[in-house]
């Protein structure tokens, strides 16, 4: 199936009942071949791409709705990522179904998208009684955003990244950098994609001012949230060569949704969970 074919930027009627044919997978290979990486099981960085879905609902046996939140974590190595408006119409389709109760629907989430992604997901389905524990946190490090420079530059320009000055090879820092400065566009519709960015590495220092107009460099880029993330995490390892990097991007929702992928080469890279005062 073609891009053209996913009801993103189309209309397209909300459905009644349950149907999993509604999700729209999208290969990750050609987006990977276009930045020089190979399959998935040669692939240089792991991670996955973690959706929060604000808005999932349905009836129980009774007819009576019931109410969650739901996050997905898509593995990285999956050969498929998921076009959001299918999921979001997906979700939406369980919201005249009726289900015996929470678990029937944690089994057939699990299910459609897993086999959507082509590989098993993980899911942590979070009712009303949990919502309270909820945390909202901003992305830890230090912020770029105040740094005072001039930018011309709105398309993705790795050729701006580059070593500290006065940095040299041997000297190893380790540095974890935020900035709320993302933005690019949707491939199809156009449609602003805002998020906050994490970049945690070891290495030769990298130059924080390079590094904030390359990330604003992707401004009006066309590219989805997970395909952003791997071009700039490839980008900072071809100019930068870290020995260690991890990119992580949190975007704010949109039809319920926020998406936040990460890529990582560290061992035992942690990430936060937390959504963020945007999201």
């Amino acid at each position: 199936m073609s891009l053209t074919d996913a009801p993103l930027g189309h209309n397209v009627a909300y459905p009644a009942q349950y149907d999993p044919a509604l999700l729209f997978p999208i290969e990750r290979a050609a987006n990977r071949a276009a930045l020089g990486l190979g399959a998935a099981a040669t692939l240089p960085f792991r991670g996955a791409d973690i959706w929060t879905a604000y808005e999932l609902s349905w009836l129980n046996a009774k007819g009576k709705p019931q109410v969650a939140m739901a996050v997905f974590t898509i593995p990285a190595d999956s050969p498929r990522l998921i076009e959001s408006k299918s999921f979001k119409l997906y979700l939406n389709s369980f919201n005249q179904t009726r289900l015996d109760d929470e678990t029937v629907l944690r089994e057939r989430l699990a299910r459609d998208i897993g086999a959507a992604a082509g590989s098993p997901i993980g899911l942590d389905l979070i009712m009303p009684r949990d919502f309270a524990a909820q945390a909202i946190a901003e992305l830890e490090g230090m912020d770029l955003d105040a740094l005072d420079v001039a930018i011309d530059t709105y398309q993705p320009a790795p050729e701006l990244l580059r070593h500290a000055p006065g940095s040299r090879d041997g000297d190893i820092v380790q540095e974890t950098l935020v900035s709320r400065l993302l933005k690019s566009n949707c491939p199809v519709t156009g449609q602003p994609d805002w998020g906050s960015l994490q970049i945690r590495y070891r290495g030769r220092a990298i130059d924080h001012a390079a590094l904030l107009k390359y990330i604003v460099s992707f401004r009006q880029h066309a590219g989805f949230h997970e395909h952003c993330v791997e071009q700039i995490h490839s980008d900072i390892m071809r100019a930068c060569a870290p020995s260690e990097l991890t990119v992580y991007a949190r975007y704010t929702r949109r039809g319920g949704l926020d998406i936040n992928p990460w890529r990582s080469t560290a061992p035992g890279a942690r990430i936060g969970g937390a959504r963020t005062a945007r999201q």
